[in-house]
């Protein structure tokens, strides 16, 4: 590689292991409860908490904040020290100025939450009590909020629609992390729009499986709605699209998977061990005619059924 003078510029590209390690570290404080966690810590006069005072002012159940503490100090961001039956969390010694940094707030960007988040809000926090803080439901309530507004573009049904959003996504997140997880099988369909072919295998997978999978959907570039003829397609064969809507895709959903199904939207799914990833290389049906959508659906249906006989306990 060359400056704009011609002159070689020598490139260091980091180490896998220790970009991956960075990585791991940056997922481990990547979640609101956490970041509560590590702010209890730092404003200890003492500089370290035990398990029983951050549940109590967190409003959460013990083996929660346990789960929490516990991947903070696999990831070397916690020191825990026994002392008789208490067990007391810290800051690692050389993740001081880390966590400092990462917990700036800067108070300009402080939200207004209309009204009827505000409704959302304090219905999840009573759904999910005990297993997320009313400060992080708040935050996905927002975000899920603005992802449906800004991303997909969505306008019509904007509240009901964060409602389910949110919550699919804390469900998702209580899944991956752990804390709240059943012998169900997930699977996620991605394709770009999540108007078409992920709305197409989605609505199969449910009509055949009912709850013995549990389906979420998702896209790379997220349309304001479903196509009718995709609706059309699926009635056709007696199968509902279910209240399904475009959503962006999310990282909780993908860590909460057992298999993702990707369909024309390239590298936008993030890889994470655990989980099988299949590619379906199938047409978009953007645009097209009625014909061309029942072509894909119906070999979206034989793949949908493979699936799902490869799924076990299904």
């Amino acid at each position: 590689m060359r400056d704009p003078e011609g002159d070689p510029v020598p490139v260091e590209v980091l180490d896998r292991s220790a970009a991956e390690h960075i990585a791991r570290n940056l997922r481990a404080i990547a979640d609101p409860t956490r970041v509560q966690i590590l702010s209890l810590i730092i404003d200890s006069p003492h500089g370290r908490r035990s398990v029983t005072v951050i549940a109590d002012a967190l409003g959460l159940t013990q083996p929660t904040v346990s789960h929490h503490l516990r991947v903070m100090s696999d990831e070397g961001i916690l020191d825990r020290a026994q002392e008789g039956r208490v067990a007391w969390y810290s800051i690692a010694p050389s993740r001081v100025d880390d966590v400092v940094d990462s917990l700036r707030v800067d108070p300009v960007a402080a939200i207004v939450v209309p009204p009827v988040l505000q409704r959302i809000i304090t219905d999840l926090s009573g759904r999910f009590e005990g297993i997320f803080s009313a400060s992080t439901v708040a935050d996905y309530v927002r975000g899920s909020y603005s992802l449906l507004a800004e991303r997909a573009g969505i306008t019509r049904y904007l509240p009901s629609l964060t409602a389910r959003f949110a919550a699919d996504r804390l469900r998702a997140l209580a899944d991956a992390d752990g804390i709240r997880r059943d012998a169900i099988p997930t699977v996620l369909f991605v394709c770009v729009q999540n108007a078409g072919r992920s709305q197409l295998a989605s609505g199969i997978l449910r009509a055949l499986a009912g709850d013995s999978v549990r389906v979420l959907t998702a896209g790379s570039e997220p349309a304001g709605r479903i196509s009718p003829t995709i609706i059309t397609a699926l009635d056709e064969i007696a199968v509902s699209v279910g209240g399904e809507f475009p959503k962006p895709l999310t990282d909780e959903v993908v860590r909460a998977a057992d298999y993702v199904i990707t369909m024309g939207c390239g590298d936008a799914c993030p890889i994470y061990p655990g989980i099988q990833y299949l590619d379906w290389d199938l047409p978009d049906p953007a645009g097209l005619p009625l014909a061309g959508v029942r072509e894909i659906r119906d070999d979206i249906d034989s793949r949908v059924r493979t699936l799902l006989s490869s799924i076990p306990n299904t």
